[in-house]
């Protein structure tokens, strides 16, 4: 098929909103970038905070690392130390030049609890409302659906911020400049192939600088539960091996605290990890040329993406899963495969891992990473040998662009109920002996 300019510069903006720096998890650091800016316009000392969040933001923090911050875990933590230390101008790098004072007072501060978690209650997936309170006056912000999306910025009271600041629609909800709803398997394919790459140069160079340095720091230091270390030791260095074990080693660095930035994906450092690793891997082993490895991430970053974009930001469904596919994608796209091909790699990933559930952000996550990759990869393998799962079986269809949505129904109504028994679970709110 051949694009039409709107079409071309609409994945361009989809890949350069996307793939940006994050540093850790996203979401306590979302967390920090709400507390940044309201310590910032609050103006005085704050003698108490109080943040309000989705349960997919708790799910989200709870077991990681925050980095920069000592080896701490935890909202209280995230949100105090954005507080006293961060800079909301760097977003979802807004605790990278916290100071070891800084650490410091943020872990006394928790201790005698200065901080305040509540869950709010119906409120979007992604949702952050922190509140500061000084001597003379109060402050508030709320992020909503996208992790650096600011809606709302109260003070004493008065919003201080208008739909002209931000991405808000009349709804309330927040939409991305790029649209998604315009994305097709085989548009992208047919984008990858012939955009100029200069175009998106820049912000590939970046995925792959920043995303190999956070992977390499993963294999050369015990971070985590060493996921991808554990790979290399125990199933030898093999293609398909590093593969799975260079996109785990990032994981695992960066769910326990690493500062090293991150170019995520659909809002998502391990998705981000995971669409680069295992393509880098494959370029080298397959000797493919420079432009041939650029245009593999963006069939890796697209495909992740197309897939994501219909479940949302923060589910019960894992998105290491659509980023395996983006990745199992992109191999086959090197190895000269088609849209039919690429398509039965991730029709093959789906019927396999699909149902990966999501319980937060922490070490296992590499683990959830590396048996995806491993799914797409068996996946490719399959693909160019011209076998597949075929439609009617399970959730698959002939179509592979309605077994993505199905995936997608899946994953953001049908898992709906699953996320909020995860949580409760998470929380100690049911007991689970007596539920059996």
């Amino acid at each position: 098929m051949k694009l039409s300019k709107e079409q071309i510069d609409n994945y361009t903006l989809i890949l350069t909103e996307e793939l940006i720096p994050a540093m850790g998890c996203t979401e306590p650091i979302a967390i920090a970038l709400a507390t940044a800016k309201v310590g910032e316009v609050l103006g005085e000392e704050a003698k108490h905070l109080t943040v309000r969040c989705s349960g997919n933001i708790i799910k989200n923090v709870k077991g990681v690392t925050v980095p920069n911050s000592g080896n701490q875990k935890g909202i209280e933590v995230a949100a105090t130390l954005g507080l006293i230390g961060g800079d909301s101008s760097k977003e979802l790098e807004v605790i990278a030049d916290v100071t070891d004072d800084d650490r410091r007072r943020a872990g006394e501060m928790v201790s005698r609890g200065f901080c305040e978690v509540e869950l709010e209650p119906d409120v979007p997936n992604l949702y952050i409302r922190a509140t500061a309170t000084g001597e003379n006056h109060e402050a508030t912000v709320t992020i909503r659906d996208i992790h650096t999306n600011i809606v709302s910025i109260l003070y004493d009271g008065k919003e201080q911020l208008t739909g002209k600041d931000n991405n808000a629609c009349t709804d309330g909800s927040v939409t991305f400049k790029g649209d998604r709803s315009m994305m097709t398997l085989d548009g992208l394919i047919e984008y990858a192939a012939s955009v100029d790459i200069n175009e998106v140069k820049e912000v590939l160079d970046r995925q792959i600088v920043c995303n190999s340095a956070i992977s390499q720091e993963g294999l050369d230091n015990r971070w985590g539960a060493a996921v991808g270390k554990t790979l290399l030791e125990n199933w030898g260095s093999d293609c398909k091996t590093l593969a799975c074990a260079r996109a785990a080693a990032g994981s695992d660095a960066r769910m326990s605290g690493c500062p090293l930035p991150v170019v995520i994906n659909s809002g998502s450092g391990n998705q981000g990890i995971t669409v680069t690793m295992p393509v880098l891997v494959y370029a080298d082993e397959w000797k493919v040329s420079e432009e041939k490895r650029y245009r593999a991430l963006i069939v890796s970053n697209l495909v992740s993406i197309y897939i994501k974009h219909y479940i949302g930001a923060l589910s019960a469904f894992c998105g290491a899963v659509s980023a395996g596919c983006g990745a199992g994608a992109a191999i086959t796209y090197m190895a000269g495969g088609d849209y039919k091909s690429i398509g039965r790699t991730i029709a093959n990933t789906l019927g396999n891992v699909g149902g990966i559930v999501c319980d937060g952000a922490k070490p296992s996550c590499a683990a959830k990473i590396a048996s995806s990759v491993n799914a797409a990869l068996m996946a490719h393998y399959m693909s160019v040998s011209q076998k597949a799962f075929h439609g009617g079986e399970g959730f698959i269809e002939e179509d592979i662009e309605k077994t993505i949505k199905n995936m997608g129904y899946i994953g953001k109504i049908g898992m709906k109920q699953t996320d909020v028994e995860i949580l409760n679970v998470m929380i100690d709110k049911v007991d689970v002996d007596e539920s059996l």
